[in-house]
């Protein structure tokens, strides 16, 4: 597997160490010289000094080639741009973080469909514990092909109810966030324009679950 990262982060550097020892091929961009000097010098993979957000950069990287790609630096308005760029290229997996829970949303409402917002994950497991409760991470229940995924509801199902909409087979709704709140797919939910629904379904029906949803807005690359 051929992944880019661009940020050397603690993430994107563990995760570069972490995929190195799998075997996969890593390049990793970092804009500091500094930075980039010190992790060419202790990773074992290709690490480029400049600018990840810019195309040439992009292509120097063989971003055409790329299975996958991390953006991860430490601005969330770049790692959309990244992410955006990455689209035009169809690479087939394209993960952004996010610090900002907003631009977390911003970013599936493009259509990411894996955006990894750490602060809200790890506030909630914390919150969690100090209230005593054991909860159960969705990524210990993903077996075999079953996933579990969310989507950005759009303009067009602005006042539909959730039990309305036609999901492919072994596909079921969950229920739906808004805001903080969340609606059980059993209370018949009316959806609002950026509701984040969720669902369970498998690999198999994940991409048609996407199109359902998917804006039609035009994408552009700001």
């Amino acid at each position: 597997m051929r992944v880019i990262i661009v940020g050397g982060s603690a993430l994107g550097i563990n995760l570069a160490r972490t995929l190195i020892r799998t075997g996969s091929e890593v390049i990793l961009i970092e804009r500091n010289p500094n930075r980039a000097k010190e992790l060419s010098e202790t990773l074992d993979c290709s690490v480029i000094n400049a600018e990840g957000t810019r195309p040439d950069i992009l292509e120097k990287a063989e971003i055409e080639k790329a299975d996958a790609i991390v953006a991860c630096t430490g601005h969330d308005q770049d790692n959309i741009i990244i992410g955006l760029i990455a689209k035009q290229f169809s690479v087939p997996e394209i993960i952004i973080t996010t610090e900002d829970v907003q631009f977390m949303t911003v970013a599936k409402r493009l259509g990411f469909h894996h955006v990894v917002n750490s602060p809200q994950t790890t506030s909630n497991s914390i919150f969690h514990t100090l209230r005593g409760i054991d909860t159960i991470e969705l990524s210990t229940m993903m077996r075999g092909d079953v996933r579990f995924i969310s989507v950005i509801a759009g303009k067009k199902f602005e006042g539909t109810e959730l039990p309305e909409i036609t999901l492919p087979k072994y596909s079921v709704f969950i229920g739906l966030y808004r805001n903080d709140d969340f609606l059980l797919y059993t209370q018949n939910p009316v959806i609002k324009e950026s509701d984040e629904i969720m669902i369970a379904t498998r690999v198999e029906f994940v991409d048609k679950i996407y199109e359902i949803f998917k804006d039609d807005e035009k994408e552009e690359i700001p």
